[in-house]
C-alpha cells in the first residue's frame, strides 16, 4: 500500500522573511519605494499632521504613498482591493512595513491630496529630465472621457429635478400609506416596507438639499446644461459607445519616451482644453528649471476635436507649431481615395446645394435660394469652434412647398432652411492655414507620429492598468487619481529607460 506524508491543513508555519529582499532591483515596486525614499519632497505631507503632543501615531505618509502607486500599477484603484493586498501580498507588505492601513485610511488619503499632488508630480518629472527621459520638441495631446462615480439618473436641469422631487414626494406618501396599511403583515414585509420608506426619505432630502444650495449650471454659450445632484463637477459626454456622465481626462506627452508632462481632468471638450493644458505644462516644466519660452517653436500635435479657431488663436499666440487638422481632412487626402467609405454609392442621395448656389442681392441685404426664394439676416458674428458666421433663413411657406427641399443645404427635418455665410474678420485665417499646413507632405509626416505618441499612453493608463472609471467624485477628487495615475505611468518609464541612483 502506498505511504504518503501526513497532510494537516492547520499546521502553523514560521517564514523567516526579510521585507526588503523582496523588492527586487529593476522592478516596478523597488522603483516606487526608491523614488519615494530618496527623490519626492515628502515634507508637503507634514502640515495635515497635528500628533506631536497628542493623539495616536499615524501611518507614515510614504508608506501609503508607495502602496497606492503599486496599487495603481496593478490595476488597482479600489481602497478595498488596496487594503486586502496589503494583508495578504508580500509586495505591499514589505512597502507597508506591515502596518496593513486599513481601507478608509487610504481613501481618504487619496481623496485629501489635491495640494501635494502638484509637488510629487513635478518631482518625478524632474527626475525623467536628470535620466534624459525627455526630449522637448514634439508633443501630444489627447483625452479620454471616462465615467464619473455617479449615476446619469441623478442629472437634470433645475426644473427638471424639482419635477423630480416632486415625483420621489409622491411615492413616499405612497410608501408611506402602503407602510401604516403593513403593520399587520410578517416582519420581513415590514422591513422590507421601512427600507423603502427610508430610500426615497433620503433621496427626497438629497434633492431638497442641492435645490436650496445650487444655482443653475451654465454652459459657455450662457444657456442651463444638466446638474448632477450626487456630483456637479460631472457632465453628460458624448463618446462613441453613448453618453456617459464624467470627465474628460487630458494628457500632453513627450514624444521621446512618452512622459507626461501635464494632466488633468475637465468637464469640457477637447477643443477648450489646450489653453488650460498648455498653462499647467508650462507651470511643470518651470518646476523643473524650464524657462517660460520652452514650447515655443515646438511641435503640438492634436486630434481633430482639438480643431478650433480659439485653440488654433492659443497656439499661435504661444508660438507653437501646431497641426491640429480639421474633421474633413482625410477627405481631402488622397490617400484615402479608395477606402470604400468614400465611395459614392449607387444609392447615393441627390447632392446638396452648396453656398456658392446662393446668390446675395446688395439692394435688399438678402440672398436667393436656387428656387427664387429670398432668405433675410437672422443674425450676425455667430462664433462656433470653426469660424464666424452670419445666418440668413428662409421663410416657413417658402421651404414647406418648395420641391427642391431635398437638395436644400443638409437634409434636416426643419420647416426652414438656415444659410451659414463665413465672416473672415480676423486675417489671417488660421482655419485655412492649418488646412494648408496639414494637407502638406510635411504636414501629413509631422502629425502622423502622433498615433505612436500619444495613444499607447492611454492604452497603457486606461487598459493595462484599469483606469477606465473614476471611483472618486467632485472635479478637484478625480484630477488627483487622474494624476496619480499618469504619476504611475511616468514612474513606469523610469523603471524601463533610466537608473536611479
Amino acid at each position: 500500500m502506498a505511504k504518503f506524508k501526513p497532510l494537516n491543513e492547520h499546521q502553523l508555519v514560521m517564514l523567516p522573511i526579510s521585507l526588503q529582499d523582496q523588492l527586487v532591483p529593476g522592478t516596478l515596486e523597488h522603483t516606487i519605494s526608491e523614488l519615494v525614499e530618496n527623490h519626492l519632497d515628502l515634507s508637503v505631507f507634514a502640515v495635515r499632521y497635528n500628533n506631536d503632543e497628542t493623539g495616536a501615531a499615524a501611518i507614515h505618509p510614504k508608506i501609503l504613498l508607495k502602496v497606492i502607486l503599486l496599487a495603481y500599477a496593478r490595476g488597482m484603484i479600489s481602497s478595498r482591493q488596496v487594503e486586502r493586498a496589503c494583508q495578504e501580498n508580500i509586495l505591499f507588505i514589505a512597502l507597508s512595513y506591515g502596518y496593513a492601513p486599513d481601507h478608509s485610511t487610504i481613501a481618504s488619503f487619496i481623496s485629501s491630496m489635491q495640494s501635494e499632488i502638484q509637488t510629487l508630480f513635478s518631482n518625478v518629472l524632474m527626475v525623467c529630465e536628470e535620466l534624459g527621459l525627455l526630449d522637448g520638441t514634439h508633443f501630444s495631446l489627447d483625452g479620454v472621457k471616462l465615467s464619473a462615480n455617479v449615476s446619469k439618473e441623478w442629472s437634470g436641469t433645475i426644473d427638471e429635478l424639482k419635477h423630480k422631487r416632486d415625483k420621489l414626494q409622491e411615492k413616499l406618501q405612497r410608501v408611506m400609506a402602503e407602510h401604516a396599511q403593513a403593520d399587520q403583515q410578517p416582519g420581513l414585509e415590514l422591513e422590507r416596507q421601512k427600507k423603502r420608506e427610508r430610500r426615497f426619505q433620503l433621496q427626497v432630502e438629497r434633492l431638497n438639499q442641492f435645490l436650496e444650495e445650487q444655482k443653475p449650471k451654465l454652459g459657455r454659450d450662457g444657456k442651463e446644461i444638466q446638474s448632477n445632484v450626487i456630483d456637479n463637477g460631472s457632465v453628460k459626454m458624448p463618446t462613441s459607445h453613448g453618453v456617459l456622465q464624467g470627465y474628460n481626462a487630458q494628457a500632453l506627452v513627450d514624444s521621446k519616451h512618452q512622459v507626461i508632462l501635464a494632466a488633468e481632468a475637465f468637464s469640457s471638450q477637447d477643443h477648450e482644453n489646450i489653453e488650460p493644458m498648455l498653462a499647467g505644462a508650462k507651470k511643470n516644466v518651470a518646476a523643473i528649471g524650464k524657462d517660460e519660452t520652452y514650447f515655443q517653436g515646438k511641435q503640438l500635435t492634436a486630434d481633430s476635436n482639438y480643431h478650433s479657431f480659439n485653440s488654433l488663436t492659443v497656439c499661435r499666440n504661444e508660438k507653437i507649431d501646431a497641426y491640429i487638422p480639421d474633421i474633413q481632412f482625410r477627405k481631402r487626402d488622397p490617400r484615402f481615395a479608395d477606402q470604400e467609405r468614400f465611395q459614392p454609392r449607387s444609392d447615393a442621395k441627390p447632392a446638396l446645394f452648396p453656398a456658392a448656389d446662393f446668390s446675395f442681392d446688395p439692394d435688399k441685404q438678402v440672398y436667393v435660394c436656387p428656387q427664387g426664394k429670398e432668405l433675410t439676416c437672422h443674425a450676425r458674428n455667430q462664433v462656433n469652434r470653426y469660424r464666424t458666421y452670419d445666418i440668413y433663413r428662409a421663410r416657413v411657406e417658402d421651404c414647406a412647398a418648395c420641391p427642391l427641399k431635398t437638395r436644400c443645404l443638409s437634409r434636416s427635418t426643419t420647416s426652414r432652411r438656415y444659410l451659414s455665410i463665413p465672416v473672415d474678420s480676423q486675417p489671417p485665417n488660421l482655419i485655412d492655414e492649418m488646412k494648408a499646413k496639414i494637407d502638406s507632405e510635411e504636414g501629413k509626416r509631422i502629425y502622423a507620429r502622433r498615433l505612436g505618441i500619444v495613444e499607447p499612453v492611454f492604452a497603457n493608463i486606461c487598459v493595462h492598468k484599469r483606469m477606465n472609471r473614476f471611483t472618486l467624485r467632485t472635479k478637484v477628487k478625480v484630477d488627483v487619481q487622474w494624476r496619480l495615475f499618469a504619476l504611475v505611468h511616468n514612474i513606469g518609464k523610469i523603471q524601463a529607460f533610466g537608473t536611479l541612483h
